[in-house]
């Protein structure tokens, strides 16, 4: 299980996201995915302003956004809306907390492309 870290210890993307997978609340306000999909804006913004290079699944390369295109093709169609619409929407859909559905395709994604999960 994944224990809490401070700021200074996160690696990566991943080791960010497996912190509000732990506390949603403290992380995202309301639980909302549009806020984390602004966060991890901001944070590939970070990066970039910092010359470090990071793969990030949520922001645009070359045109395409790996975590989009993959849900996308789960969904058997392309959709302009951003990931994190089309989840809270699926979420209303199902009646699952989006945030909850969020991780879970996540794993899914990450599992799919053999990368390492919490």
């Amino acid at each position: 299980m994944t224990k809490p870290k401070q700021l200074n210890e996160f690696e990566n993307v991943y080791d960010f996201l497996d912190q509000v997978r732990l506390r949603p609340g403290m992380w995202v306000r309301g639980s909302s995915l549009a806020h984390l999909d602004a966060m991890l804006a901001g944070y590939q913004i970070a990066m970039e302003v910092h010359g470090i290079e990071e793969n990030c699944l949520f922001w645009t390369v070359d045109g395409d956004m790996p975590f989009d295109t993959w849900l996308n093709a789960r969904n058997g169609h392309a959709s302009s809306l951003r990931w994190s619409t089309q989840i809270e929407r699926e979420a209303e859909t199902t009646g699952t907390p989006p945030i909850e559905l969020f991780f879970t395709l996540l794993d899914q994604y990450r599992a799919e492309r053999q990368q390492p999960t919490r």
